[in-house]
C-alpha cells in the first residue's frame, strides 16, 4: 500500500471535490443515461473525480510520442482519484480513519484497475508500463519475463472488463463493492462495513436487472471480475 495514499487519507490531503453538496444529501429521482437510478448510484456517480474517458483520451491523442513521464502521470493522477474518489462516496468519510486506511490498504490495487479501465487507458500503454518499470529499477533477465507476464496479467483484466462494456454506474457500484470489504485487518466494526458492501451490491444488482433486462447473466458477470482482479500484482502497481 503506497505510504503517500495512507497519508493522503490520514491527513485529509484531498479534499472533497464537492463543497457545494454534500453526497450524503443527494436528492433521489436522478437520472443515468436517460434512466432513473437509485440515490446511492447517483452519490457514487458524483463521487467520481474525473469524467469518465477523460485522462485515457487525453493521453490517446498523443499516440507514439506518449512517453515514460506521461504515463507515470497518467498512473498517479489514477492512483490518487482512488482516495479522491473514496473520500466523496456515502459512508466512508464517517468510518474512523483507521478502517479507511484499513479498506483502502486491501483495495487499493483492484481500485486502480477499474480505474484504468474505466478512463479508457489505452492498451498500447502497457509496453510503456513496462518501459517505466525497467526505468524506475534495472532488472535481471528473470525478472524482466516476470515483469512482463504481470503486465501481460494487468492488460488481460482491462480488456475484459472493456469486453463487458461496464458503464460509468456500475464501475462506480463496483468499486464500493471492492473498497467496502469486510475482510480487511483491524476493522473497528466489520458488520458495518459488510452491510455497506451489501447496500453497493443492492444498487448494482436493481440496476443491471431494470437497465439490462436482456442480459440476465450480466451482473454475475461484473461481480466475478472482482476476485479476479486480485490477480494483478499490487507490486506491479
Amino acid at each position: 500500500f503506497p505510504p503517500s495514499l495512507s497519508a493522503a487519507v490520514q491527513r485529509g490531503r484531498i479534499p472533497p471535490t464537492h463543497s457545494s453538496t454534500s453526497p450524503t444529501t443527494m436528492p433521489s429521482g436522478e437520472y443515468f443515461n436517460g434512466q432513473p437510478v437509485s440515490e446511492l448510484i447517483s452519490q457514487l456517480l458524483r463521487a467520481e473525480p474525473y469524467p469518465a474517458a477523460r485522462y485515457g483520451s487525453q493521453y490517446a491523442q498523443q499516440g507514439s510520442v506518449m512517453g515514460i513521464d506521461n504515463i507515470c502521470e497518467l498512473a498517479a493522477r489514477l492512483l490518487f482519484s482512488t482516495v479522491e474518489w473514496a473520500r466523496n462516496i456515502p459512508f466512508f468519510p464517517e468510518l474512523p480513519v483507521s478502517d479507511q486506511v484499513a479498506l483502502l490498504r486491501l483495495s487499493w490495487s483492484e481500485l486502480f484497475v477499474l480505474n484504468a479501465a474505466q478512463s479508457a487507458l489505452p492498451l498500447h500503454m502497457a509496453p510503456l508500463l513496462a518501459a517505466a518499470g525497467f526505468h524506475a529499477s534495472p532488472m535481471s533477465a528473470d525478472r524482466v519475463v516476470s515483469f512482463m507476464d504481470q503486465i501481460r496479467i494487468f492488460q488481460d483484466q482491462v480488456e475484459k472488463l472493456n469486453r463487458l462494456q461496464v458503464d460509468s454506474a456500475e464501475y462506480s457500484c463496483l468499486k464500493a463493492i471492492a473498497l467496502f470489504t469486510p475482510d480487511a485487518c483491524g476493522l473497528s466494526d466489520a458488520a458495518h462495513v459488510e452491510s455497506l458492501q451489501e447496500k453497493a451490491q443492492v444498487a448494482l444488482t436493481e440496476y443491471v436487472r431494470s437497465q439490462y433486462p436482456s442480459q440476465p447473466q450480466r451482473f454475475g458477470r461484473l461481480l466475478l471480475r472482482l476476485p479476479a482482479l486480485r490477480a494483478v500484482p499490487a507490486a506491479l502497481i
